[in-house]
């Protein structure tokens, strides 16, 4: 890997607040970087790491830059993983702070980005700068997965980039991505994998008429709502040791028809599931089209189609690591934090395939909200338990 040129910064490469501002006025808009790239190539440059920043493209998407970096020549190697791109501000007059401005008020960040997820990548930055000045002849390696692109199509980011260090001959042996995991409070939960998601599209045929000669015509409806009865008449799973129930919802439901006195031709409707691990997109996709094709019988004409989707279901198994990654939050909190699989998707799920993966960041309540903040007192705790961590992890191997 290249070293590039240390930069002199305006602050202390430790200080989770200022890293976090600096990050924050960064307009990483998907898919723009902001300049948020080169800004942590400059801090982690500085401390000795090696880095790099490839850029990935695919026809039809924008091209994406990266980072990865790494300090250290040998094994275990500790992952930290994030992304610096944000979802746009929405509407400027309703922030009470310049969304990129990183206005600190009442003990509280405010910015795009500072929950999810440049306060976590900060603070997890921070961490791994301190832990290796005060342990620089330390054996073991502390590597950063950081896209641009988890926002956006997640096509041209972590996934490439996995692909890209391995095709490198770098090897992970466990990862903590700084996802915002925390519902309420910096003790609550840590999670050990994630649901998968299923996009299915289903249309039913009809035939077009006069709402005043239905023996002419056939209305669609009637045979969406039976669709949809089936698919919801009864549970798909009772969940599992670490998941909830896998669940589908229908997100929309429409026919186009402008007119009052009009049977349409066809209606449409979109659903996702979220699914646990009794299943695979493919499993899923089955069982779905077995309840439609028994409800619809020989009267309703209906086709059903299911998205690509690259997000499965997947569990890191409670053992040593998670063991310790729930240690440093109950040692920095003074409470043991939940092992969860809620939510939505994130980068973890491509991470899996390389090592062990758990995430842990700050609290999330204000993620892709109008005023989205953190508070002051989550960075300095997230730093301190990521330190904690990390300085658990590399004795225990050093013992090993």
């Amino acid at each position: 890997m290249s070293q590039h040129t240390p930069t002199l910064l305006e602050f202390d490469a430790t200080d989770p607040v200022a890293l976090t501002q600096a990050l924050v006025r960064c307009a990483s808009v998907t898919p723009a970087d902001g300049g948020a790239l080169a800004l942590l190539d400059a801090v982690l440059s500085a401390e000795g790491f090696s880095v790099e920043r490839p850029t990935f493209s695919e026809p039809g998407m924008p091209d994406i830059e990266n980072l990865y970096a790494r300090i250290g020549n040998e094994g275990p190697v500790f992952v930290i993983a994030g992304h610096t791109d944000v979802v746009p501000p929405g509407d400027l007059a309703a922030w009470t702070h310049d969304p990129f401005a990183a206005d600190i008020e009442g003990g509280v960040l405010y910015g795009r980005g500072a929950c999810d997820m440049k306060g976590g990548l900060a603070a997890m930055t921070c961490a791994a700068i301190r832990y290796r000045r005060e342990n620089p002849d330390a054996p073991g390696s502390i590597a950063f997965l950081v896209t641009g692109d988890e926002e956006g199509p997640a096509v041209n980011g972590t996934v490439k980039l996995l692909a890209w260090a391995d095709a490198r001959g770098e090897r992970f042996d466990h990862c903590l991505l700084g996802e915002p995991t925390n519902p309420a409070a910096m003790s609550d939960m840590i999670k050990i994998g994630r649901r998968g998601s299923l996009t299915g599209k289903l249309a039913v045929q009809g035939v077009q008429g006069h709402v005043g000669y239905p023996h002419l015509a056939q209305n669609p409806i009637r045979g969406m709502v039976r669709l949809l009865a089936a698919l919801d008449a009864s549970p798909l799973d009772a969940g599992t040791e670490h998941f909830d129930p896998s669940n589908l919802e229908v997100t929309t439901l429409d026919v186009g028809n402008p007119a009052t006195n009009v049977i349409p031709a066809q209606a449409r409707a979109v659903f996702n599931i979220r699914f646990n691990d009794l299943w695979t997109p493919e499993t899923l996709a089955a069982e779905i089209e077995r309840r439609l094709r028994e409800a619809a019988g020989n009267t309703v004409r209906y086709e059903v189609s299911f998205e690509p989707t690259n997000a499965v279901a997947f569990l890191t198994k409670p053992g040593p690591f998670v063991a310790m990654a729930a240690e440093a939050v109950e040692a920095e909190t003074g409470k043991r934090p939940a092992l969860s699989t809620t939510g939505g998707t994130s980068d973890a799920r491509f991470i899996k395939d390389y090592c062990p993966v758990v995430e842990y960041g700050v609290v999330g309540q204000t993620m892709h909200q109008v005023d989205e903040r953190v508070a002051i007192a989550d960075l300095v705790a997230l730093e301190r338990i990521t330190h904690r961590l990390l300085t658990s992890y590399f004795a225990a191997a050093q013992q090993a």
